[in-house]
Parts: structure tokens; C-alpha cells; sequence
């Protein structure tokens, strides 16, 4: 089956590339301009609109893909402070400690310490400096996350902080900041190998935003869709080995939609023609939340996706279904993926999007 983990040399120069550009959540500007650069000089047809970066082939209107492009990083707010980017970028002035968002801060306030991060210009993408992150806790008056930074003293507010990224392979493994910079390696390594239908690069999806740049699109072209296909990757925990060992993984729904039952349908189908073990996230929360209630547990939230928000928010206009890759060390840079899950995606959709595809590729 091609790609093997051994031929994924092309994709991972793709990886490498991308994954040292910063690309903080409301502050994507110069991650757009690194995939404009290379999209352009495969011949592709790049539009950009507020928080979404449109790539075109010859086909444009044969299929759908969106990837975000944003990742978790810090913004600073005043003096040597600096605070969880999402969150500012979202204005959350009203925190009340319920939200599933806020929650997730519970758990990850420990994942910046100790980390090598830089600042950059947001518009230009410039280095501004480096610094390594001492201490981190959640302020109970702010409701935010605050982290405390040695080496960027001189920063001034407005600028973002990103992760100091790099890949490592170990193992048959890859690691890096990978939500969701990972699958705009796949797109991007896509339209290499010929892909010719469209795809959309999303910004702010980390703040909840994505999905309205995206259904601005479609309004504004006047289009719709079924066809959808949204990439990410997918959190699971190292005790979870059923999900993890998976290679995709796929959804009927989120917290927010039911998604297209034939693209499902149609994805399902052409997992199990090549042979790609899939999990259903959405069957196994399910799962697990019986065992939880009757461990007496708070159930766990099916989660919230890009594609089920434009779902809800274009009353079913435009829908489709998800592709995920399995990965350990979420919201982490040292978040993990398998080269073979990798490989299999490529492969799935290279037989999904099979009539977008230019036949000498």
C-alpha cells in the first residue's frame, strides 16, 4: 500500500517546513503567507479572506477539505505578562469556570512550564526573542492562564508567543506541536501529488471562530456542500491503547451535530477497502460514559468540532464528515502521532478524493 512510513520522506520535508513557523491562535498571518508561497508554486489558485486561506485547483468544486491552522501558544498583555492566547483571543470577559474550555485549563495549566518558546511580529512573523517559561497557574480573579516567561521582559503587549517547534521521529513516531499543523502538511503534501479540488486553510478554530470564516466562503461564492472533509487530530489519553493503536479515526456526530451519513458512509467504506483500523470517537465516549455513570462520574463531552459548529451554524447548508488522526500528548509539543496513522490518511484520502485527483499523479 502507498505511501508506506518509508516513502513519507516528501511529507515529512512538508512537516518540518511548516511545523517551525509560527502560527499562534488569532495571530496566523504569517503561517497563511508560508502556504501561499509553497501552493503557488505548484500552480494552485490562492485566495485570502479574513481568517481563512482558500487553495484551488483545476477541479475546484470536486471536493472539500479544511484544516486549521492555528496552534495553542501565549499573548503577552502587559509587562512580562503573558496569558493563554485562546482565551484572549476570544475576549472571554464573562468566565464563570463552567465552560468545557475553561475546564481544559484545569489540565493543561502544567504543559507550558518549562518550555522553550520565542515572540514574533504578527504580521511579518519576525523573531522578537526568546525565552523559556518558569511557572504557570490559573488566576481565580483573571479566569485565565497566566505564565510567567524568563528572557522576554522586553515584549510588549500584542505580541503572540509561540512554542520554540521542532519534529522528532522515534520509533515509528512523530512529535512536535501537531494539532493541527499535521494535517496541513497532509493537504499541502496533496496538492503535490495532484490533488485539483479545493481546500481551506482556517484560522482561530482553537477560540471557536473557524467555522464562521469558512461558512462566509460558501456564502459569499453561494455554494453548498455535502462533502466537507474535515481534518484534525484526535486527543487520546496512553491508557486508551483501543483509540490510540487505532489509525483513524472517524465520527458520526459531535456535541454539536450529526454529520452527512452518506460522507461517513462513504469514508467507512473506503477505510475498511484498504484495510485502515478505525474508531468511532464518538462511540467510544459513549462507551466509556456508561462506565462512568455507573462509577459515578461526570460523563465526558462527545466535543466540539469545527465541522459540527458549521453544521449548526448553516442549519445543515453545509455538512460532511470528519478524518482524525490518533495522537498522545495533546495540546503539548511534544504531541505524538504514528507514521503508520499517517500514511493511512494519505492513503484514505487519496481513495476518497480519487476524481480530484490528476491522472498522472
Amino acid at each position: 500500500m502507498e505511501p508506506s512510513t518509508a516513502s513519507l520522506t516528501t511529507f515529512l520535508d512538508y512537516l518540518k517546513l511548516l511545523v517551525r513557523q509560527p502560527s499562534v491562535v488569532g495571530y496566523e498571518e504569517p503561517f497563511f503567507r508560508l502556504i501561499r508561497r509553497e501552493l503557488e508554486e505548484m500552480g494552485i489558485k490562492i485566495s485570502l479572506y479574513q481568517g481563512l486561506l482558500v487553495a484551488e485547483g483545476s477541479k475546484p468544486t470536486s471536493n472539500y477539505l479544511s484544516a486549521h491552522v492555528d496552534r495553542h501558544g501565549l499573548i503577552c498583555t502587559g509587562p512580562n505578562e503573558f496569558q493563554y492566547a485562546a482565551f484572549v483571543t476570544q475576549n472571554r470577559s464573562e468566565l464563570n469556570g463552567n465552560s468545557v474550555s475553561e475546564q481544559t485549563l484545569e489540565k493543561i495549566a502544567d504543559r507550558f512550564e518549562g518550555q522553550q518558546v520565542h515572540a514574533y511580529e504578527p504580521w511579518s512573523g519576525t523573531y522578537l526573542g526568546q525565552g523559556t517559561t518558569r511557572h504557570s497557574y490559573i488566576s481565580e480573579k483573571r479566569k485565565n492562564l497566566i505564565i510567567e516567561i524568563n528572557g522576554l521582559e522586553h515584549v510588549t503587549p500584542g505580541v503572540p508567543i509561540a512554542y520554540s517547534d521542532r519534529i522528532s521521529i522515534h520509533e515509528g513516531r512523530v512529535s512536535a506541536q501537531l494539532d493541527n499543523v499535521l494535517m496541513v502538511a497532509v493537504v499541502v503534501y496533496l496538492f503535490s501529488q495532484g490533488y485539483q479540488g479545493t481546500a481551506f486553510f482556517t484560522a482561530q478554530e482553537e477560540a471557536g471562530r473557524s467555522w464562521r470564516y469558512l461558512a462566509d466562503w460558501f456564502y459569499r461564492v453561494e455554494q453548498a456542500t455535502k462533502k466537507l472533509i474535515v481534518l484534525d487530530t484526535s486527543p487520546f489519553g496512553e491508557d486508551e491503547k483501543e483509540a490510540s493503536d487505532s489509525e483513524i479515526i472517524l465520527r458520526h456526530k459531535d456535541a454539536t451535530a450529526d454529520f452527512d451519513e452518506k460522507m461517513v458512509a462513504e469514508i467507512a467504506a473506503a477505510s475498511e477497502k484498504l484495510g485502515i483500523k478505525t474508531v468511532y470517537k464518538d462511540i467510544f465516549i459513549e462507551h466509556h460514559n456508561e462506565q462512568r455513570l455507573v462509577d459515578g462520574k461526570k460523563p465526558l463531552s462527545l466535543g466540539r468540532t469545527e465541522l459540527g459548529r458549521i453544521i449548526e451554524g448553516t442549519d445543515g447548508l453545509i455538512s460532511g464528515a470528519t478524518i482524525q488522526i490518533p495522537t498522545t500528548g495533546y495540546h503539548t509539543s511534544e504531541e505524538t502521532a504514528s507514521l503508520q496513522s499517517i500514511a493511512m490518511a494519505i492513503n484514505l484520502l487519496k481513495e476518497v478524493l480519487k476524481e480530484s485527483f490528476e491522472q498522472n499523479k
